[in-house]
């Protein structure tokens, strides 16, 4: 499943591999930003952290990580971090409580997850992501701008926005017969077709795959 929060753009791509099932699943995480992405990665119950839970992914540069057997989690980007020798800070989209190495914690809105459970069965190929940066898209009451105002660096969802129950799916709109697509998340739906845009946007939105390497990229269309 890959549920996309609104921030930096990400692709997932799942590979077609010939490994056997008994070996370790990988993700090659690849940026190309123009600027550093800090990766973030939180795992499910019963998972491992892996790699400290973060790191930094300069531009144009790639990291791989393995991903032990059923291992299930969430990954995300991290953009206009800043930390200390000590791995304390912040950063401007997806912080993890002000950590360089989230260690189990998640990214604080607006981020776009990646959620992935991995089992043992067949291979195949499967695309989700964005076809078009979400940042440009965003309607103003949305945009979270960098700190000169001058570009937007994220895209807050309808909820986080306006903490409405029907844009947050709660309340009398607590349920799929009730909650269903705004022109808001319609927007999210046109940038990320294969993407989570509100709460029950199931059907098009949850992907089964396993035993397969992925690619993740940030910034795919840069």
């Amino acid at each position: 499943m890959v549920t996309m929060h609104h921030h930096t753009t990400i692709l997932l791509l799942l590979i077609l591999t010939t490994l056997h099932l008994t070996s370790s699943t990988t993700i090659l995480m690849v940026n190309k930003c123009s600027h550093p992405v800090w990766p973030g990665i939180q795992p499910g119950a019963n998972s491992p952290i892996l790699a400290r839970g973060g790191f930094k992914l300069p531009p144009s540069k790639s990291y791989t990580l393995f991903l032990p057997p059923n291992w299930s989690g969430r990954l995300w980007g991290r953009e206009g971090c800043s930390f200390s020798s000590t791995g304390r800070g912040h950063c401007n989209t997806g912080d993890c409580g002000g950590a360089l190495y989230c260690n189990g914690a998640g990214g604080e809105p607006p981020a776009t997850l990646a959620e992935i459970t991995l089992t043992a069965s067949k291979t195949f190929m499967i695309y989700a992501g964005c076809v078009s940066d979400l940042n440009i898209m965003c309607p103003v009451g949305l945009q979270v701008r960098s700190h000169d105002k001058r570009r937007v660096v994220a895209c807050k969802s309808a909820c986080s926005a306006f903490n409405s129950p029907r844009f947050c799916c709660t309340g009398s709109f607590g349920s799929p017969q009730t909650c269903k697509a705004t022109a808001y998340s319609r927007i999210f739906k046109v940038a990320c077709p294969r993407a989570y845009s509100y709460a029950y946007d199931d059907p098009t939105s949850i992907a089964t795959c396993t035993g397969a390497s992925y690619l993740l990229t940030f910034c795919p269309h840069h």
